[in-house]
Parts: C-alpha cells; sequence; structure tokens
C-alpha cells in the first residue's frame, strides 16, 4: 500500500451543510480533499464541488469504507442526524464508530470528529442523539490517543445550501454569538446556562476542524464552543 499524502484529507458527510463548509475550507488551505457519503456528490453547482473526489459509502457498512480512507493522512466526520432514539443512536454513534476504527485500521493518522455541545434537558429529551454522540467520543479518544480532536459546538449559522436556493441561517446566529460568548459564567447554572452557549458560524467550526485534522501539533482531545471562537480567530 503506497503511504497516504500528508496533505489529503476524507470528509464524512462533505454535501451536508457543515460537510460543505468544511470541504471549502480545506480546499482553500490547499489540501486534496475527498468526501464519502451515501448519496456521493451533491446536486449544488458550484465550482469547489469541482475539486472534490466524491465517494459514495455508508458508514454502516464499514467494508464501503476502507477504498476512500486507503490513502489519506486524516478524516474529518461531519455525520449525524436525528429521529427515534434508536435512530439516533445508530446515526450519531454506530456509524462515526465504524468510521474510526475502519481509519484506525488503514494508519489514518489524524481524526476530527464534529460532535455537540451539552444543553442540559435537552440531552434528555434527545438521549440517542447525544448517547451516540458520546459513544462516538469515547471511541475516537481510544483509537487516536494522540491525534484525535473531538469538536462540540452549539447552534451552528451560516449559510445552508438547499438545491439552488442559499438559505441564510446567520440572521439569527450572528448577534446570538456575539451576546452569548460574553457570557460564559451564566452557562454553568443547572437549567437555564447550557441554553446560554453561544452560537458558532458554520465557516468557523470549519476552520477549527481543518485545522485539527492537519495540524500534527494541534491538541488532542475535546474543543468546547468558546475554543472554536479562539481557535477559528488565529491566524
Amino acid at each position: 500500500m503506497d503511504p497516504p499524502s500528508p496533505d489529503q484529507l476524507l470528509v464524512l458527510g462533505g454535501n451536508g451543510f457543515v460537510g460543505s463548509h468544511v470541504c471549502k475550507e480545506a480546499l482553500d488551505r490547499g489540501l486534496s480533499v475527498s468526501s464519502l457519503s451515501r448519496s456521493g456528490r451533491p446536486s449544488v453547482q458550484a465550482p469547489w464541488a469541482d475539486k472534490v473526489v466524491w465517494h459514495k459509502g455508508n458508514l454502516l457498512e464499514p467494508a464501503s469504507l476502507k477504498d476512500a480512507m486507503s490513502k489519506v493522512s486524516a478524516v474529518i466526520s461531519c455525520v449525524g442526524g436525528f429521529g427515534t432514539n434508536s435512530q439516533m443512536y445508530k446515526i450519531n454513534g454506530t456509524a462515526n464508530i465504524n468510521a474510526i476504527r475502519v481509519a484506525a485500521e488503514q494508519g489514518v493518522k489524524r481524526f476530527a470528529y464534529i460532535s455537540a455541545a451539552d444543553f442540559g434537558f435537552v440531552n434528555f429529551l434527545l438521549q440517542g442523539y447525544y448517547e451516540g454522540k458520546r459513544a462516538a467520543e469515547a471511541e475516537l479518544l481510544s483509537k487516536f490517543t494522540y491525534g484525535g480532536v473531538i469538536i462540540r459546538p452549539g447552534f451552528i449559522h451560516g449559510t445552508r445550501q438547499v438545491g439552488s436556493l442559499k438559505v441564510p441561517l446567520g440572521l439569527i446566529g450572528s448577534p446570538l454569538e456575539m451576546l452569548l460568548q460574553h457570557a460564559k459564567p451564566l452557562n454553568k447554572l443547572p437549567v437555564l446556562g447550557p441554553l446560554l452557549t453561544p452560537p458558532v458560524s458554520a465557516a468557523s467550526v470549519a476552520k477549527v476542524a481543518v485545522r485539527a485534522a492537519t495540524d500534527p501539533v494541534f491538541p488532542p482531545g475535546i474543543v468546547d464552543v468558546y475554543g472554536i471562537l479562539r481557535y477559528s480567530g488565529q491566524k
């Protein structure tokens, strides 16, 4: 097997809202970018999409991941979703655990996982979602002790591409971010506190994810919302 290129990045779920921002950020940094998802190339017509190598695969079928991961040095997973508790655990937990295990087997050096911040009682309401996320996090820290980074944003704002339309989710998110990033002490309150976690832009999450996956000196472990704001502001 040929050794992976040091600038070869695979984005899982690269055709989604956050994933597309990750692909664009990586391309802007001069990286070679590929993406794997169940649907493959997105329908969006944009110059950046022509520069990505698109793979079809299913994270619930580990064998379908091996080829896409065989020659990459880093992986970023943007895979997640909602549904029943069992569906949420499968999408957020089992699927990502499979990806982490295959990446480790294929010799991938670094793996960044876009998880989710705690929201207090919301965690109970979305039990399968958060249990799945935390199970995937535990697997990542086990398999990628020195090269695994967990990114935990809350609400993510930005522009979502829906077919040929661009829906600006930042109209609410941006002012909230400015307001709530100064309310950090209040988020220690048991019920209200977690809901005061500031939102972050999809571009900021993407910037931190790409850096975490490709910078060998980026510290492993968990990056919370305030870490996202701090790292994304650095050059």
